[in-house]
């Protein structure tokens, strides 16, 4: 599997994650799409988040880690709401979405 950014080919395994980061907002936009997906704010939220906990810890959290860490920055966040965001499951689409590699085990560490 493939997604096209701009012209340039980014191979991705069967479900989809790509096999190498790639932090362009293009990117995003493009597995969004393709997920059927239209990004809002808060989409972006945790997608930065996803992003950032990759680039310090070379792999993204679980998904109870995920919701303790957005508690502050999303309001009324709960599981119930990041699962309105990312239907397939925000420890494992969200990621996906964000340009980054399968998460570990059970959607992290």
């Amino acid at each position: 599997m493939h997604y096209e950014v701009n012209g340039n080919p980014l191979q991705a395994d069967d479900e989809g994650y790509l096999l190498e980061a790639d932090y362009s907002d293009e990117v995003c936009a493009v597995i969004a799409a393709a997920e059927g997906l239209a990004l809002a704010p808060d989409h972006w939220v945790v997608i930065n988040y996803y992003r950032e906990q990759y680039r310090e810890h070379g792999h993204t959290p679980n998904f109870r880690t995920t919701l303790k860490d957005l508690e502050s920055r999303i309001e009324a966040c709960d599981s119930k709401r990041l699962y309105d965001l990312f239907p397939a499951g925000p420890a494992k689409q969200g990621v996906r979405v964000a340009g980054l590699p399968k998460p570990f085990g059970k959607g992290g560490y």
